[in-house]
């Protein structure tokens, strides 16, 4: 898995944690390491919330205002990393980056969701992928999901919009049909507006023919990790 905040936000995150340890020297150390995690997690907001701004991680966008922080913050990245092993292994090709408390999952034309050029409907490929998406994500019923959809710059912008939008509604709809509680999905679209690859390159404008998950803690599981940090 890959960690999407840069070096440098991890760095200013450290160095601002550092300079404020000292109000809280009389804390026990549950509350050290709640009081340190908030610090982080209000920063780290902050960072997801420029990553958002720039069109960078736009699926978790949900993030923003909802990072718990603290002892709290860390029982919900345990969670979460169990979570996107799990996709990991299951899902051979799919990109997932943890990010904070959250996990982020790309689907491109090579790693099990892929359309036909100008298509919008779940071909047989993609029904197995989300197939075996759908059962993980039943087994982590405390969670909301984001599902954004990208096309690359090829042809009309509005008319990539659109596509993107109904290559997104039919991922959710498929998962939704199948199961899942449809009150844990979000769908975005944003066309061609925010590539992640070189779009004057073939490989790259496959790349960027993209769905992408945001995978984020919903009030219960936040409420339970918030109580279970008090008995630590």
């Amino acid at each position: 898995m890959k960690n999407s905040i840069n070096k440098i936000s991890v760095l200013g995150i450290s160095l601002i944690v550092l300079t404020n340890c000292s109000t809280l020297q009389n804390a026990n150390n549950t509350q050290k390491g709640a009081g340190i995690g908030a610090i982080g997690g209000a920063i780290l907001g902050g960072v997801l919330g420029n990553n958002v701004g720039n069109g960078g991680n736009s699926e978790l966008g949900a993030v923003i205002g909802g990072v718990v922080g603290g002892v709290a913050g860390g029982i919900i990245g345990r969670k979460m990393d169990k979570q996107a092993e799990r996709i990991e292994e299951e899902i051979p090709g799919a990109v997932v980056n943890r990010v904070g408390e959250s996990i982020n999952v790309i689907f491109d034309e090579e790693s099990g969701i892929y359309f036909d050029t100008n298509k919008a409907d779940i071909n047989p490929k993609s029904q197995q992928t989300l197939e075996r998406l759908k059962l993980i994500l039943a087994d982590y019923a405390d969670t909301n999901i984001s599902v954004t959809g990208h096309t690359d710059s090829s042809g009309n912008d509005q008319y990539n919009l659109a596509l993107s939008e109904k290559r997104a509604k039919s991922v959710a709809e498929y998962l939704k049909s199948h199961g899942l509680d449809p009150n844990r999905f979000t769908v975005q679209w944003f066309g061609e507006t925010k590539p992640k690859y070189d779009n004057t390159t073939p490989e790259g404008r496959k790349k960027n023919r993209r769905v992408e998950l945001g995978i984020v803690a919903n009030e219960k599981m936040q409420k339970e990790a918030l109580e279970e940090a008090k008995k630590q």
